[in-house]
């Protein structure tokens, strides 16, 4: 198995932190927030990472490549060779192109790169590895309001995903999908498949979504802390969280960090 870690975004509502640096690489702790997500990929074996992003930052994550020190030793830095947030491929773009470039023919872990969660990846890697189909890894965020913003699933009791739903207006469930997707080798033609019908390109849980109309999609929900770094506030919160103390937002949203 080899690992897609998803990078290219410009993460715009982090202006002016995220002018002239990638938000996964922002620190938590004294270490970037990468290096927190390398760590549960490593958990799982997985030594082979994909890191994609743009034109704008692949130096930065190169330099960042060179120097990091853990059990994945194979770090290949992709540039998609977009420059903005117009012209960005979105995160199924990012796969597929990933996918393509790099001939990968191995089951894939797709995870946001900034996509923070303590919680282990075995759990739902032995589902993955038990079913042979795609699988989602969950949350419960336990807020009808708050679940509208995410990518909202059902699942019965064999944990077989039976409804997607994108950003709902009226969600069915309180669960939703973070960035953290299991693939199998065979079913990655699917991704070119999905994209041939003109589908959109962006939010990863589209993929998914389209998936479970014909194919079985499992879930592992989970229960330990999860951050969708997204704002300075969840940016706060992940950085208390994870041990620094007393953050000033306020110097965040001028573009300073410590």
């Amino acid at each position: 198995m080899k690992a897609i870690i998803l990078a290219a975004g410009y993460a715009t509502r982090l202006l002016p932190l995220t002018k002239d640096f990638p938000k996964p690489l922002l620190p938590i702790n004294g270490r970037p927030m990468i290096n927190h997500i390398m760590e549960k990929i490593e958990e799982i074996g997985i030594t082979e990472v994909f890191v994609v992003t743009n034109n704008k930052f692949h130096l930065i994550f190169e330099e960042w490549a060179k120097k990091y020190e853990g059990k994945a030793k194979n770090i290949k830095v992709i540039n998609d060779n977009t420059y903005s947030n117009d012209d960005r491929l979105g995160a199924i773009g990012d796969i597929e192109y990933t996918v393509k470039n790099c001939k990968i023919n191995d089951d894939i872990l797709v995870v946001g790169g900034d996509n923070l969660f303590k919680f282990s990846l075995l759990k739902a890697f032995d589902l993955f590895k038990s079913k042979r189909s795609s699988t989602i890894v969950a949350y419960d965020v336990k807020n009808l309001e708050l679940a509208k913003k995410y990518g909202v699933i059902e699942v019965n009791k064999n944990k077989r995903v039976l409804s997607f739903v994108e950003k709902p207006q009226e969600p069915k469930s309180t669960l939703c999908a973070i960035c953290v997707y299991f693939y199998p080798s065979n079913k990655l033609k699917m991704i070119d498949a999905y994209l041939a019908e003109g589908n959109n390109k962006d939010a990863p849980g589209n993929l998914p979504a389209w998936l479970i109309q014909k194919d079985e999609v499992y879930a592992e929900n989970y229960d330990e802390p999860w951050y969708d770094v997204g704002s300075f506030e969840s940016l706060k919160q992940a950085k208390e969280d994870y041990g620094e103390k007393d953050v000033d937002i306020e110097k965040l949203k001028k573009g300073i960090i410590d």
